[in-house]
């Protein structure tokens, strides 16, 4: 149990991400805080603290995932029940965090609906966000408000070092964008990197160009932020294939699994793809090729360290 250094702490769980809360106060030894949410007849949600949080230190998980908008309600609806029942301090525990995206104006008369998002928590009442790995990083200054932006990356590179690596392994950023990602994951392993550089013609829509870097004969490990249509990652390890790898392996922090995602990886050329259970996949997306890894000790430490207030940065040390 946790020493308490302000008001006793308490966690709560939306119900995106009620087996990650569950897990993370098991870490903890904590009891996971008694909470109704539901819906009114009319469709409304609607929110019950069944506990008292009065001078409390509040934790509140919910991932913003499908359906992101009701995801996103139940958790404005928390976050304003604890702050109205003088909660002392609110955090918003988001392992994944919709709409981060939408961070800039792609086109004429586009919504910034990332920052928007970060207003609305705000005047909710939260006081501090932890998530994991957002789509841009600079999504951190939309907040005024701290906000701990945890990684995925050493998490997924300890499994690999558990389940052990082939000695012919190559790092793949699938993007530029996933570069720093992917650098910093093949100097985990003294292992060479390759990127693919794509052109998106559209949305969700990915055509490979060149592979920059030796994949020949080589076992490909494949990391970004997230795998949403599966089209990039799909395409991807199709293009490491014909360019004369042996296996390709992907994974991601994000499950995000949307429209074609699965029916594209089972007809992949994966051979396997590991994923964090910042998201939880329902039983119809559990297939054979997919494992989870839990990253529940990360978010409880993690917890422990904003509760006593000591630097998150320890934890990749």
């Amino acid at each position: 149990m946790l020493n308490q250094i302000h008001g006793a702490i308490k966690i709560f769980a939306g119900n995106s991400s009620k087996k990650l809360a569950q897990a993370i106060c098991e870490q903890l030894d904590l009891e996971l805080g008694k909470m109704e949410v539901g819906k009114f007849s009319d469709g409304e949600t609607a929110v019950n603290i069944k506990e008292s949080v009065r001078g409390c230190d509040v934790f509140i998980i919910q991932s913003t995932n499908t359906p992101v908008n009701d995801n996103l309600m139940e958790l404005l609806l928390i976050i304003d029940a604890c702050k109205r029942a003088s909660a002392m301090r609110i955090t918003a525990v988001i392992p994944y965090f919709g709409y981060a995206r939408q961070d800039r104006k792609a086109r004429a008369r586009d919504p910034i609906s990332a920052k928007l998002v970060a207003d609305i928590l705000q005047t909710a009442g939260a006081d501090r966000v932890l998530t994991m790995d957002l789509h841009s990083s600079q999504l951190q200054g939309f907040f005024n408000i701290p906000v701990d932006n945890l990684m995925g990356m050493p998490v997924l590179a300890k499994h690999f070092k558990k389940v052990g690596v082939p000695t012919n392994l190559t790092i793949v950023s699938p993007d530029m964008g996933s570069v720093v990602r992917s650098r910093a994951m093949a100097s985990k392993f003294d292992a060479p990197l390759a990127i693919i550089d794509k052109r998106r013609p559209m949305a969700n829509v990915m055509e490979v160009m060149n592979i920059i870097g030796d994949v020949k004969g080589r076992s490909c490990l494949m990391l970004d932020d997230m795998i949403d249509t599966a089209g990039t990652i799909c395409q991807g390890a199709q293009a490491l294939i014909d360019n004369g790898a042996s296996e390709v392996v992907a994974c991601c922090s994000h499950a995000v699994l949307s429209g074609p995602a699965i029916e594209r990886l089972e007809a992949s050329k994966l051979s396997k793809i590991i994923v964090l259970d910042t998201i939880e996949l329902p039983e119809e997306k559990r297939i054979g090729k997919i494992e989870v890894v839990t990253i529940s000790d990360l978010f409880a430490e993690a917890i422990e360290r904003v509760y006593t207030d000591l630097p998150i940065s320890k934890l990749y040390e």
